[in-house]
């Protein structure tokens, strides 16, 4: 469950960032560097939720589910 927590809230940072991305692109003037930091923030966001997403399932702590599932097969003897 914590797990699933983080990953919505990296998601809703990477959401924030890029509306507020889109704001100050439309409200600032062309010197402001505010879009650029703000649209970096969420190029690191996204990286590093990806790397959490992946060291997720590489350990373990995430289970894939949904449509088509890893079946691993039965040892035989069991």
């Amino acid at each position: 469950m914590l797990s699933k927590l983080i990953i919505i809230g990296v998601f809703i940072g990477i959401l924030y960032t890029l509306a507020s991305g889109f704001y100050f692109l439309i409200t600032d003037d062309a010197d402001s560097d505010r879009t650029v930091r703000r649209l970096s923030w969420r190029v690191g966001l996204s990286v590093g939720l990806i790397l959490v997403l992946w060291a997720g399932f590489h350990f373990g702590i995430i289970e894939p589910r949904g449509v088509n599932p890893v079946q691993y097969p039965v040892p035989a003897g069991d």
